[in-house]
């Protein structure tokens, strides 16, 4: 027989082993927000869902269980197989620990696989995400990499947390790249699920000496900061990277590549265009529209995003702010790990 555990069972489990934990419910439903690490093997698809919920608020429960188990029934040996695969310990929900994820853990024990059930299922965990939010509380330092547009922040902080760094990628977490041309190529997650990923790295990184995070807005595409987290990180160390314009041109076009998205880029520069001097407006128009986008990139740099960012130095604390002027990324990189060094001297190496 399968066994219910609660969340903090589930979330020790995470931590403490290799353990696989199956989103039952609907695709669409996994793609809103689900548990952070989680998988998906959905009882029904978004359709089959939409079917049963109709039956059952038209004609009643019972007729609804029976439409429900006629359409497991047809999927049950490909639902066994996608189970099989997986040769970790188990755990499966749904919304809220109900039917469904009852029917795939009934199923999958009959067949001899050893799985847990989530007691309240996603909501569980979504309550327990507002309330670790709500505490407003994250103890380590943030060091800040600052910069105007194209300086490679977010390529800067993937390779620090590759050599081990702790990093919050708020950018990633969000399917956004805080720009107004951020969302292209990209998912945007709704706030549910960044707020998901969020509560996770916090866990994760509160006993350490400090975290890097991006200088990022309030609002990154359609998520928004927590208050606390925003707060904290506008009063924090500080890095700002300055680059030359060319190096920056070269980091967005390798970033973005709009070449696989024109139409997109056309779409997005519409909306801002007007906050643009006119003619400048007019060359960057017509260099998108050619595809010739170093110049549509250095003009944008130059006469939309560097004016919009002069003031982004003053606003923070003088004794916090620091300048790395670098020729290129490396050289970016190596003063960022510099200043790490001297700033918590033993504790880089440890963290």
């Amino acid at each position: 027989m399968f066994r219910d555990i609660n969340l903090e069972e589930l979330l020790k489990k995470q931590h403490n082993e290799n353990h696989t934990i199956i989103d039952v419910r609907s695709p669409k439903e996994y793609k809103e927000t689900t548990i952070p690490g989680s998988i998906n093997i959905p009882v029904f698809t978004d359709e089959e869902r939409a079917e049963v919920g109709t039956i059952y608020t038209q004609v009643g429960k019972e007729a609804a269980k029976e439409r429900g188990m006629e359409i497991m029934s047809a999927k049950m040996p490909d639902f066994i197989a996608k189970f099989r695969q997986i040769d970790t310990p188990k755990t499966v929900f749904c919304w809220r620990g109900g039917m469904r994820s009852k029917t795939a853990a009934t199923l999958t024990d009959l067949m001899g696989i050893d799985v847990n059930r989530l007691q309240g299922g996603v909501r569980a965990y979504r309550q327990w995400v507002v309330s670790e939010l709500e505490k407003a509380d994250f103890p380590p330092d943030i060091v800040v990499l600052n910069g105007n547009t194209g300086t490679g922040k977010t390529k800067l902080l993937h390779q620090l947390a590759d050599k081990g760094y702790p990093v919050i990628d708020l950018e990633r977490m969000a399917g956004h790249r805080g720009s107004i041309f951020g969302h292209i190529g990209l998912e945007p997650n709704i706030q549910k699920e960044f707020e998901s990923q969020l509560v996770q790295v916090i866990h994760k990184f509160r006993e350490a000496p400090f975290v890097l995070m991006e200088g990022e807005s309030k609002r990154i595409g359609k998520v928004t900061m927590p208050e606390f987290l925003f707060a904290k990180k506008e009063q924090s160390t500080q890095l700002f990277i300055d680059l030359p314009m060319e190096q920056r041109v070269r980091n967005i076009l390798d970033d973005y590549q709009p070449w696989n998205h024109p139409e997109k880029f056309i779409e997005a520069f519409d909306r801002i265009k007007k906050r643009i001097h006119t003619p400048v407006a007019k060359r960057i128009d017509e260099d998108l529209k050619g595809e010739n986008y170093h110049q549509a990139i250095r003009l944008l740099l130059e006469y939309y995003y560097d004016p919009r960012y002069e003031h982004m130095f003053e606003k923070h604390p003088e004794d916090k702010t620091k300048i790395l002027k670098a020729a290129e990324m490396e050289d970016a990189l190596s003063q960022i790990e510099h200043e790490l060094a001297e700033m918590y001297a033993q504790k880089t190496k440890s963290v």
